[in-house]
């Protein structure tokens, strides 16, 4: 897939390649690079503040390469006018290479220096802007008592001045997004030719602040020999979409069928055949026991129905008449509502794989968790959903071996299965177990009303949609999760508190597409 329509998101260690990479392989030394991170550091206050003669800054600056991206932004600042002191943290001989040389520029060209050992806030009143350029993204766990310490000021002193966070905040990891007891609270952070993993994780939100994402020089073709192992999905995914022609037939905009329902559990299949409807999809048909279709169908024209058997619960027979029609569709949902009794496991044991492209949703999936075996090498053509506690289950994992590690957990059941996998939850993650890349991409949505029950149904149908109009499984995976999340930060907007129904979700994806569509690039 297309890398371009999608931000990179490196780790802290693919960053560092990409550093050693521009001056080993391209020159580009790097007192260069944080003179261009400074700049772009200054371009940022010079857009958040209206004069920066009349600002009082305090900018902490550690040893290392983020301390010397303040040290340059503090120069600029002083040369603008600004009211500057700069706060070291170690003494000034243990600042070598390039930190070194913009502290020695700084010194040449005057800018007030004091050690943050001695630092007291009394020393330098009411400041306007604090920078952090204390640690960046080379934290590996806790920060040291000392450098907490000095967070802890930081943040005392960052609660009546805003805070600019270079890079990431300090104590902030750059690869979990998870932060330590210290971390610095960021009004805004500006990162430097990518955002780092942990900065686009929602855990980090709240610590980041406004994200700005700034290049500094390296050359694209560093990024295309180093690609990074994650991406963050962008509105530029709506490259990937068909185009509606004005002719179009309800039977070329895709024949989708949903395999799900059972006695009490009529709701899913129903909500999926409503997301694939919102979403495009021509023709939609529920396939469900005759005993339930009456419940299923009532108060939604729109959804064909195709009843099966004679009961509320599903048989082996159901899914040899499945298996004769199969041919009628361009793509199948499987699992919504399908149910946990053994009617239900013998219909999917008689059912096996089918010759079409497949979500695999909810009950399927926890029919296919109960013989883990069956994982292998389910095909490429089909997209699981779990959620954390599906993942779980299918991984043999706890729920907190999952939420540690969702990259993980996703890229694990994607080789296993060689099928395109979607991770949900805050933050949803698609991987693909046919890419030897093992690329990972994550959704820039985590919106609390997507929170609700109904709300996996919806995407399971918009994923079936896309599949049915003949776009393959990680491109059709990612646009799905896409969609979906935009879907629900409308909800957030028409509902603040919460309290959407997963229906309303299905109702707001045309609004969705719209927006999307329509938003300049």
């Amino acid at each position: 897939m297309d890398s371009s329509l999608f931000s990179p998101l490196p780790t802290p260690a693919e960053m560092n390649a990409w550093d050693k990479a521009a001056s080993k392989d391209f020159g580009l030394g790097t007192a260069m690079l944080m003179e261009n991170a400074s700049r772009e550091g200054l371009a940022v206050i010079r857009e958040t503040f209206e004069d920066i003669r009349e600002l009082a800054v305090l900018v902490f600056a550690g040893s290392g390469n983020n301390g010397g991206d303040a040290i340059a932004l503090a120069r600029h600042l002083h040369d603008g006018g600004a009211k500057v002191l700069l706060l070291l943290a170690r003494p000034g001989r243990a600042y070598k290479g390039a930190p070194g040389f913009h502290l020695r520029l700084a010194k040449l060209c005057g800018v007030p220096v004091a050690g943050l050992v001695r630092f007291k806030p009394t020393d330098f009143p009411n400041p306007d802007l604090v920078v952090d350029g204390l640690l960046g993204t080379g934290l590996r766990g806790e920060p040291s008592p000392q450098y907490a310490a000095w967070i802890d000021t930081l943040n005392d002193i960052g609660g009546r001045a805003y805070v600019l966070a270079l890079d990431i905040p300090s104590g902030l990891s750059g690869e979990t997004g998870r932060p330590a007891q210290a971390t610095v609270l960021a009004d805004a952070t500006v990162t430097f030719e990518a955002a780092k993993l942990g900065l686009a994780l929602p855990q980090a939100k709240d610590y980041a602040g406004e994200l700005f994402v700034r290049t500094i020089g390296m050359p694209r073709v560093l990024r295309e020999k180093l690609p990074p192992g994650h991406y963050l999905m962008t509105r530029d995914l709506r490259e990937l979409l068909p185009v509606a022609d004005p002719g179009l037939h309800k039977g070329q905009a895709g024949k989708l069928l949903i395999i799900g329902g059972s006695g009490g559990l009529t709701g899913a299949p129903v909500l999926a055949a409503l997301g694939a409807l919102r979403a495009g999809a021509g023709l939609v048909t529920v396939a469900c026991p005759w005993g339930v279709e009456k419940v299923l169908k009532a108060g939604h024209p729109e959804v064909m129905t195709w009843p099966l058997g004679q009961g509320e619960t599903w048989t082996p027979d159901m899914a040899q008449a499945v298996k004769a029609r199969i041919g009628q569709f361009q793509a199948v949902v499987l699992g919504p509502g399908l149910g946990r009794d053994q009617g239900a496991q013998a219909f999917m044991e008689a059912l096996g794989a089918l010759p079409l492209p497949m979500v695999l949703d909810a009950d399927a999936l926890y029919w296919l968790a109960q013989d883990r075996a069956k994982l292998a090498n389910l095909g490429s053509n089909l997209v699981l959903t779990p959620h954390p506690m599906e993942m779980s289950r299918l991984l043999g994992l706890t729920l907190d071996q999952v939420e540690e590690d969702r990259f993980g957990a996703a890229r694990s059941l994607a080789g296993q299965c060689l099928a395109t996998v979607v991770l949900k939850g805050p933050g949803t993650v698609v991987s693909a177990g046919d890419d030897p890349l093992a690329r990972a991409y994550l959704s820039p949505f985590s919106v609390a009303n997507l929170a609700v029950g109904g709300s996996g149904d919806v995407l399971s149908g918009v994923l079936g949609a896309l599949l049915a109009r003949s776009i393959s499984p990680l491109p059709a995976a990612c646009l799905g999760v896409y969609w979906h999340g935009l879907a629900g930060q409308i909800m957030s907007e028409n509902f603040p508190y919460r309290g959407n129904l997963a229906s309303e979700i299905a109702t707001a994806l045309p609004r969705a597409l719209t927006e999307w569509m329509d938003a300049d690039s």
